[in-house]
């Protein structure tokens, strides 16, 4: 019986696994797919147009479909940063932009944001919860992870979109990125 025990417990480790492999996408995957032209699939970048302003771009994403927006006007005290808040039109805005390519719900939507784990994996898992059931994310979104020990720690300097070798621009593409002045994909 303990043998049996040990063995559900280890197939079901194995199945959690597989399951979060499938949610997630390397930064290079993802760049295979978007340049290889793969089919059904829709690239997205879910970071606030702001934080791409300063920190970079790249032009591999189809559109910038903020997840979670910058509140300018609440501060987080807690956190010391203004206050985040999702973005009230993201699946309808996801859903216009897959019409404008002809793409159904069903369609490999990618979002990628600055590290992966506050909006990617986060979007991801709601778009999932919302009828789009081959949502994923960016592993280590755009920036990657902070190192954590030298006279570099705390840069983003690991793994990543920009330290994969791929693609990218401080520059902004107008034509991509959310703006209020006019409807996504227009």
């Amino acid at each position: 019986m303990k043998k049996l025990l040990i063995a559900l417990v280890l197939g079901l480790s194995g199945w959690t696994t597989a399951w979060a492999v499938e949610l997630g996408i390397s930064a290079r995957e993802t760049h295979e797919k978007v340049q290889g032209g793969a089919p059904g699939v829709l690239f997205v970048d879910v970071r606030d147009p702001v934080e791409i302003m300063f920190i970079g771009f790249t032009d591999s994403a189809h559109a910038n479909i903020p997840y979670l927006m910058v509140d300018r006007a609440q501060w987080d005290d807690k956190r010391g940063v203004f206050r985040l808040y999702q973005n009230p039109d993201f699946v309808a805005q996801i859903k216009a932009e897959l019409a404008r390519r002809g793409l159904g719900a069903d369609a490999e939507i990618i979002t990628m944001c600055r590290s992966g784990s506050e909006r990617g994996e986060p979007s991801a898992r709601f778009l999932r919860d919302n009828g789009f059931p081959n949502a994923r994310y960016v592993v280590n979104g755009f920036q990657g992870a902070a190192t954590k020990d030298g006279p570099q720690a705390g840069l983003r300097l690991q793994n990543g979109w920009q330290n994969s070798g791929l693609p990218w621009s401080a520059k902004m593409n107008p034509a991509k990125i959310h703006r209020v002045d006019r409807q996504p994909g227009s």
